[in-house]
């Protein structure tokens, strides 16, 4: 019990980051779309290769946020599983995508697992 403590005050300590999960849903969430299509358009313009990005939706997160990068407001966070449609082996990656103010994307990364 004491080790939990310990755990959970690290996280408080963290920073003033604010998230709150979204239940989620059977279609693709607008957020998800968004996140997923201008990840596709920035990808595919550097190697056309890249036909198409799979994003593991019934395992996503789209978190609720109240956190800011310098004076810009994030208010919504994407993380899944992605994978990389190509005419190559697909291999799982991390997605995330942070997304501001009218649902503008700011930022998708993938990474390597």
């Amino acid at each position: 019990m004491k080790l939990c403590s310990i755990i959970a005050a690290g996280f408080l300590v963290a920073g003033p980051a604010i998230a709150q999960e979204i239940a989620p849903s059977k279609p693709a969430t607008p957020e998800i779309a968004t996140c997923k299509k201008a990840a596709l358009e920035t990808l595919s313009a550097q190697d056309p290769d890249i036909k198409d990005i799979y994003i593991d939706e019934d395992g996503a997160t789209v978190a609720v946020s109240e956190s800011k990068i310098e004076t810009i407001p994030v208010t919504r966070i994407v993380m899944s599983e992605a994978y990389l449609r190509t005419d190559r082996s697909d291999k799982p990656r991390r997605f995330l995508c942070l997304l501001g103010e009218k649902n503008k994307v700011l930022l998708t990364f993938f990474t390597a697992r």
